[in-house]
């Protein structure tokens, strides 16, 4: 490549406040989802964990995302194929894995929620529910809430397209246009609500032209770009931070594999498509970005890859042998005692 074309590209992550080092560090958490998610598709397939909601093609929406907010601060209300979001918020592959194994040590919930239900009071991370979109007016209740205490905190809830079809998405989002409330929708787009192609989910060109119903802003990006997604979720936490209200982010995505492990996305998607869009694979695409750089090479790369797959080699080993929950433990937090 040449110099100007160099220097063109380092503009790109520098020109946003970010250095080197921390888009490598994106680069990094981008493939130990991806890494953690392949490996537990293969214990779903051996039977040794009961279900999976892949991450597989969002990642870098999810890791440019989460770079964009105050993690000592600000709240994540993510939904279940977060995970390359709530790795960046501190969540480890450890805790990953002890939650797939529904194991007693699983901080999410202690081995009682399904996979992908994450929660963290320690790490400003909401309990998810398995009912699709309750965690949108969850988000903009923890915003007012602190609005009212005084806090300067920042809430993005992330959602599926086929999830803003629904109540909970339209009224959360009027009350938080209504009000200016600090909420960032974060809405992935990745073209299927599990077996249903957008043409047949939503009748505008993009879920974005909602957010003007609501009077506020409503942007679509693609979500195979990090340092797109980290930018106008930057900018939407700043605006939201300045009293301005909330934002409607749509990110462009793809999922790569089956909506879950009990889904068999060959019945509504051709293979064509699928391997189409493993062509624009985030993690593939970012690689390029840092090696035409020169931040990474290919040794570097082996290095990093073989690192984390050491990493997800322990944490399932660790996660395999730990102590069941006990029985009992079910009914906990569900009566008062």
């Amino acid at each position: 490549m040449n110099q100007t074309g160099n220097a063109q590209l380092k503009n790109r992550h520098q020109e946003l406040g970010l250095s080197d080092r921390q888009v490598l560090e994106m680069y990094k958490n981008m493939v130990l989802a991806r890494k953690v998610d392949e490996r537990m598709w293969l214990l779903n397939r051996a039977g040794k964990i009961p279900f999976l909601v892949s991450c597989q093609g969002h990642e870098a929406a999810q890791v440019g995302a989460a770079y964009a907010l105050d993690r000592t601060k600000d709240f994540l209300c993510p939904y279940y194929r977060d995970m390359g979001m709530v790795i960046v918020f501190g969540m480890t592959a450890k805790e990953l894995m002890l939650s797939a194994f529904a194991k007693a040590g699983d901080p999410n919930s202690g081995g009682r929620q399904m996979p992908g239900h994450y929660g963290s009071k320690r790490l400003h991370i909401l309990s998810g529910s398995s009912v699709v979109t309750s965690q949108v007016p969850h988000a903009v209740g923890i915003a007012l809430s602190g609005r009212i205490e005084g806090q300067k905190l920042v809430v993005l809830t992330a959602f599926g397209e086929g999830a803003s079809n629904q109540g909970e998405f339209h009224e959360a989002a009027n009350f938080a246009g209504v009000h200016k409330l600090p909420v960032i929708f974060f809405c992935e787009n990745n073209k299927y609500a599990i077996s249903v192609p957008y043409s047949k989910q939503a009748a505008c060109e993009s879920i974005a032209d909602r957010a003007k119903g609501y009077g506020f802003p409503g942007i679509s990006v693609d979500g195979n770009d990090p340092l797109e997604v980290y930018k106008v979720t930057k900018e939407a936490a700043d605006r939201a931070k300045r009293g301005e209200g909330p934002t409607l982010i749509e990110v462009v995505v793809y999922r790569l594999v089956p909506h879950s492990s009990d889904d068999d996305d060959r019945t509504y998607r051709s293979r064509e498509e699928v391997e189409a869009a493993r062509k624009k694979d985030p993690l593939v695409t970012f690689s390029h970005y840092l090696k035409d750089l020169g931040i990474l090479d290919e040794p570097k790369e082996k290095e990093i890859h073989d690192r984390m797959l050491m990493e997800v080699d322990e944490a399932t080993e660790y996660a395999e042998n730990a102590p069941d929950s006990a029985p009992e433990d079910a009914l906990k937090h569900v009566y008062a005692e």
